[in-house]
């Protein structure tokens, strides 16, 4: 019988495989221990002749030889002939037990396909099973020795009850030179096809499945008889052999020990026992032992298959399948977790450890604070403020030449915000009054500027292209693509509006939106409130020196503000030289249709800028 021992290295311990060590059934000191001692006897007799029976010219004339057969005996590729060797024999062996015949696949459909319960149903089913039965028999009598024992001829296998005498008779009468193993699937295949004629098999399909399910137990049959048919060739296994014993052979003479007065090269020690040889033959002829127990596994060694086994237990489990399983089905009932959502079954002590959360991802663990965090060094480090690609699409940017250059570019994945808005006023903590109206069409942010970028979702409105030969869009437009800015985390807490206001213009004060159903007298008053707040952006990004002091040690909401400001105004001085002129831009795309409001602002640039924001955010929405 195979010998088992998962349950012994299931876990890895110190010094774990010493217990099988120790065993001796299925071992390598059982297969090998006759030839260890007779190579261990042939050694000692050598060495007996050469110390006590010699004289010294003999003596003189056997260290010559043992000093030739040591020279010569390593040329003996033993160990790349037996790796090729024992490499096709293992790869053979696990294909053979791969191509053992199982019945369970048939068993299943013949249960349930062929119908009836009653006696003729009965005898149907248990009829087509005892022929799929008697194929595996067939074929396992001629690949196997232990079967084969146990079934010495044809009137054994009518004894055990595979086969009726009637069918002893027609298997005798037809004469053929070959093995006759596939004739119970002929009986199978004709005897489902009447089943199928007299409604047992309901359905066609039914019966091509149970056919397809036969041809493949019949082909798993047909390769184990294949592997027994054409075997490795022999002349491998001749120069395998012949390799082996040949080097131990060499090895006999070749590694005596030597008289350490006479100086030879290697021979400076005298021992009686070889043990590295010694080791050498018990590796080198295990690993043939190997291959030589394996070659064959329907033999009767105890790692072989054990094919009487298998025929038992598949005529047992077939018949009771087809049988008194057929239509035998249990009353449904609820099961203990019927009104319980969270499914969670019971462990015991011993199992105490084994129950763990289920992995959700290698970023689960990841918290806020730290996400804000490595924010926050971005931002006391000025030299980190950008990424690497948000630093190199600002410096393709600038060495672009300004008159090939209509409008920005404004990038959907970009990785740097200052691209992306590239007109940002200064975070106030206090609004002013000016500012009142413009705060009523802001956006909600989290007052927090760590959150404005690391949590805060932009959400793009309004996709179609602008138009090409409109530089400035007129404020009467009934609809002006916006950016908007889903609000963040709502667990993060109120930090405070006023903070929140004001961290909302960054994305949201140049694309104020207007319903057509505005009087005209409040859509004057948004275009004057929106036509200061440029220019008192403008005069900021002109003059930076007018910002408040920056104090990048405070740990306050307001100093932290100032931070992100000093980034925003950096990336924006930046992006700025790749803006064309206002004059370039009026050359190319004609007169402009700005209000009268905007053409008389003193910044010129306002104008193109505006243009620019309106249309960067009708791209990327």
């Amino acid at each position: 019988m195979t010998v088992t021992y998962s349950s012994k290295v299931a876990n890895a311990t110190f010094f774990g495989f010493h217990r099988l060590l120790m065993r001796w059934r299925g071992s390598i000191y059982k297969l090998l221990y006759r030839e260890f001692l007779v190579f261990a006897l042939l050694y000692s007799i050598f060495s007996v002749v050469y110390r006590w029976v010699l004289t010294d010219p003999q003596r003189r004339i056997f260290e010559k030889l043992v000093i030739y057969c040591d020279r010569y005996a390593e040329q003996i590729p033993v160990t790349f002939v037996l790796g090729f060797y024992v490499t096709l024999v293992v790869n053979r062996w696990w294909n053979q037990f791969q191509n053992l015949p199982w019945p369970d696949r048939l068993m299943f459909l013949i249960s349930s396909c062929v119908q009836g319960r009653d006696e003729q149903g009965r005898l149907l089913r248990r009829t087509l099973m005892r022929y799929v039965n008697l194929t595996s028999l067939l074929i396992f009598r001629s690949v196997s020795t232990a079967v084969c024992k146990r079934f010495p001829t044809i009137d054994h296998v009518v004894e055990a009850g595979f086969m009726t005498p009637e069918e002893r008779k027609i298997f005798e009468n037809l004469k053929s030179p070959h093995l006759k193993y596939w004739i119970p699937t002929v009986w199978f295949t004709n005897l489902a096809s009447k089943a199928r004629k007299e409604g047992r098999i309901q359905d066609s399909v039914d019966l091509q499945t149970i056919l397809n399910e036969m041809n493949r137990f019949r082909t798993w049959c047909s390769t184990l008889f294949g592997y027994d048919w054409v075997g490795i060739p022999l002349v491998y296994t001749q120069v395998v052999t012949l390799a082996v014993y040949t080097f131990f052979s060499a090895c006999i003479i070749g590694r005596q020990f030597l008289d350490p007065a006479q100086h030879y090269q290697g021979h400076d020690v005298d021992l009686y026992i070889p043990v590295f040889t010694l080791l050498q033959f018990f590796f080198y002829s295990g690993w043939l032992k190997v291959a030589e127990q394996l070659i064959n596994p329907f033999g009767e060694d105890d790692d072989d298959f054990e094919a009487n086994w298998c025929i038992d237990r598949n005529l047992q489990v077939s018949l009771m399948a087809v049988d008194e399983m057929h239509m035998n089905i249990p009353r449904m009932t609820k099961d203990i977790y019927w009104n319980d959502p969270d499914v969670r079954p019971p462990y015991t002590r011993a199992a105490a450890d084994y129950c763990i959360p289920s992995f959700l991802g290698s970023t689960t663990d990841m918290g806020l604070s730290e996400i804000l965090q490595g924010e926050e060094i971005d931002i006391q480090d000025p030299r980190r403020q950008g990424s690497v690609l948000g630093r190199m699409r600002r410096l393709l940017s600038v060495q672009e030449p300004p008159d090939l250059q209509i409008r920005p570019s404004f990038k959907r994945h970009s990785s740097d915000i200052s691209s992306f808005f590239p007109i940002i006023p200064e975070h106030r903590i206090h609004p002013g009054p000016d500012e009142s109206i413009a705060d009523q069409h802001r956006p909600y942010f989290s007052p927090h500027p760590h959150v404005l970028d690391t949590l805060s979702t932009l959400r793009e409105v309004n996709s179609m292209p602008p138009s090409p030969d409109i530089s400035v869009r007129s404020p009467s437009h009934n609809s002006i693509p916006t950016v908007v800015v889903s609000e963040s985390n709502p667990h993060l807490g109120n930090y405070g509006s006023g903070v929140a206001q004001d961290l909302s213009v960054a994305t949201a004060v140049p694309l104020v939106s207007r319903e057509p159903s505005l009087e005209p007298d409040q859509a004057q008053k948004n275009d004057a409130c929106l036509e200061e707040h440029y220019d008192d952006v403008t005069n900021r990004a002109d003059n930076p020196t007018e910002t408040e002091p920056k104090r990048f040690h405070g740990k306050s909401l307001t100093d932290r503000a100032k931070k992100r400001q000093l980034s925003f105004e950096l990336s924006r001085q930046n992006s700025r030289r790749s803006l064309p002129s206002p004059k370039a831009l009026q050359r190319r795309t004609g007169p402009t249709t700005a209000p009268h409001s905007l053409a008389k602002s003193p910044h010129q640039e306002m104008p193109q800028r505006k243009d620019m924001v309106e249309s960067g955010g009708q791209n990327n929405s």
